[in-house]
């Protein structure tokens, strides 16, 4: 059984005529007939990339939102306006309040409509943070457990206006395929760190090759201890195929091309890769 990814919203667009980049991220997958649309961006270019490249987001049946921030959130109220109901996949605490503080400015980064608005729109909510399988072999993790030493995250994210309380992003979570030349992962942003992601993955599926990995590494608000650390743990891991954009930063993003030549691309709006399931 064959399906692909395709990234319908990011920071840049690619050679895809027509298409926007914004702050955000999304990503449809299909397979057998069945699409899953991972993260909404942040509501500007879902719609029109969609058009763009002749899908149709009515045919989405479930929606996942790797965590709670605008960025990936941000698209749900034109989707359900324009596309109709929709099954919405997240971890129980994807609607708290969420701060940031950059550059010495302090702001609002969390999902910008109420869950009842939403709801009211056509969104079916399903709340959990345990590892689940969404379609034969495509599973969403749930709430990663953060084991990793050199993974530590975000420092500039807060669950106060007042900046006293660090928000670690409990709701973080990815998407993992069993594909036939190992694990794919699908990233949003990854708070929870690439490698803790893909250790989770690995205790649940038995699998141990990862094959690639698409979406936002966070190195780019993260030390540069933990880029290094990363780029090592992920050559060790044997990984073939990287697309990183997002929030993974222009230098982190450069270093990641540099340790995997022929395996590094940037994402962009457009990109699709296709794959193969296991077994």
């Amino acid at each position: 059984m064959s399906g692909r990814i395709k990234i319908l919203c990011e920071n840049s667009a690619g050679p895809f005529t027509g298409t926007l980049g914004e702050h955000g991220f999304s990503a449809l997958i299909e397979q057998n007939g069945e699409a899953i649309l991972f993260d909404t961006g942040g509501g500007q270019t879902l719609l029109g990339n969609a058009q763009r490249m002749n899908i149709d987001l009515r045919s989405v049946q479930q929606v996942v939102l790797s965590h709670g921030h605008y960025d990936h959130a941000g698209g749900l109220w034109p989707l359900l306006h324009n596309c109709g109901p929709k099954r919405v996949l997240a971890h129980p605490a994807v609607f708290a309040q969420r701060y940031s503080t950059r550059e010495g400015v302090r702001r609002s980064v969390g999902i910008p409509y109420a869950e009842q608005f939403l709801a009211g729109l056509g969104a079916s909510f399903s709340y959990s943070d345990a590892f689940r399988e969404l379609l034969p072999g495509v599973f969403l993790t749930g709430e990663v457990p953060r084991l990793t030493p050199f993974e530590q995250g975000d420092a500039g994210l807060f669950c106060d206006l007042s900046g006293c309380h660090a928000d670690r992003v409990p709701d973080d979570q990815s998407l993992a395929i069993a594909t036939e030349k190992g694990l794919l992962l699908l990233l949003g942003c990854c708070h929870a760190g690439v490698v803790n992601t893909f250790e989770h993955v690995r205790q649940k599926t038995g699998i141990d090759q990862l094959y690639a990995v698409i979406g936002g590494f966070h190195l780019a608000f993260s030390s540069p201890a933990q880029t290094e650390a990363t780029v090592k743990a992920l050559r060790g891991f044997g990984l073939k195929k990287i697309c990183a954009g997002h929030c993974t930063g222009f230098d982190a993003s450069a270093r990641l091309a540099r340790e995997f030549p022929g395996g590094f691309r940037p994402a962009h709006v457009g990109y699709t890769l296709e794959y193969e399931l296991a077994g």
